[in-house]
């Protein structure tokens, strides 16, 4: 048998390697967050001041998913928050915890709509119509607008100058991100693209996403946008991605406004890295052979819609 001395002796041993343990995990907490902090502000200086969105105290009454999803509606815009900018980009992400799945509604802009309060115009007016005379309330009246259009509500919203764009994308893959161009593109893009396969650093992306001078117009420059957002969505999963989340957050922050903390964001993405294979799936509104091109006074060319139809459209892929 073991003497007591043998006894404490082994005693003292556990518990001295028990504190060993518990110090290294403390460490490893403090370094981790640390580090959180320290990639994040790094993202966060590298902006200049200058070109921040400074977007703050919007007005929005979003709802929450009954079923436990996170409805965003996602904007776009390039003038930095100026009274009368229009949204270039009109998406609806769902994040379905429960599936790891994210669903994307591109709104086409030219959709000829009810605005509440105002006549009919392009759904995308809403947002310029809601933030004349300083109301703030641009977000607020698409919001009400898509809920009277197609039925479809949201809880947050999430505001994106382009400018953080190219941040992003140049943060997250300064080697450039493979894409193929389909055909030679410089009308209003601000350089020239040419076809094939090819790394395109933040302004050759944003560039790709946003022409639409082709015979599909519109329709193709979504179909593009819903291609880039596949292809960030790849890298930001990567292992690189996931190491450089705290710096794309600090990156995107200035550039951005939201009614997500910080800590929402952060729960988001860890949900989805740590459930892993997260699917995407996109669809765009107006669905095929439910539109046709109109033009009206005071509007222009526009897309008549059927709302019946596209409202059960939209149900129907979001309930799937």
């Amino acid at each position: 048998m073991e003497s007591r001395v043998a006894k404490k002796k082994k005693k003292r041993s556990r518990v001295r390697w028990r504190r060993v343990f518990l110090m290294l995990f403390l460490l490893l907490i403090v370094a981790g967050a640390g580090y959180t902090a320290y990639q994040y502000y790094a993202g966060v200086h590298q902006t200049d001041p200058n070109d921040a969105l400074n977007m703050d105290n919007l007005e929005f009454n979003g709802k929450k998913d009954a079923n436990g999803r996170t409805n965003i509606l996602l904007l776009g815009i390039d003038r930095r928050g100026q009274e009368d900018s229009r949204t270039d980009t009109i998406m609806i992400a769902q994040y379905d915890p429960k599936n790891n799945q994210v669903k994307l509604i591109s709104i086409m802009r030219d959709i000829y709509a009810e605005i509440p309060g105002y006549r009919n115009y392009k759904i995308n007016t809403a947002y310029y119509l809601g933030n004349l005379n300083h109301q703030k309330k641009g977000v607020e009246l698409l919001r009400q607008a898509l809920k009277t259009n197609f039925d479809i509500d949201v809880q947050y919203y999430a505001l994106v100058d382009f400018q953080g764009f190219v941040k992003i994308v140049d943060t997250l893959a300064p080697q450039g991100i493979e894409m193929n161009v389909e055909h030679k593109m410089s009308k209003n893009i601000g350089l020239t693209l040419y076809p094939g396969k090819q790394l395109m650093h933040g302004k050759q992306l944003l560039a790709y996403a946003r022409f639409r001078h082709d015979a599909q117009g519109d329709f193709g420059r979504v179909a593009r946008q819903q291609k880039v957002l596949k292809a960030l969505q790849s890298e930001v999963f990567s292992v690189n991605g996931i190491a450089k989340a705290p710096k794309l957050l600090g990156t995107i922050q200035p550039y951005m406004a939201t009614n997500m903390s910080k800590m929402n964001i952060l729960a988001l993405v860890k949900d989805a890295m740590v459930n892993g294979n997260l699917k995407v799936k996109t669809m765009t509104v107006p669905v095929a052979g439910t539109y046709t091109n109109v033009n009206y006074p005071g509007v222009g060319a526009a897309l008549e819609v059927d709302k019946e139809k596209n409202t059960e459209a939209i149900k129907q892929f979001l309930d799937e």
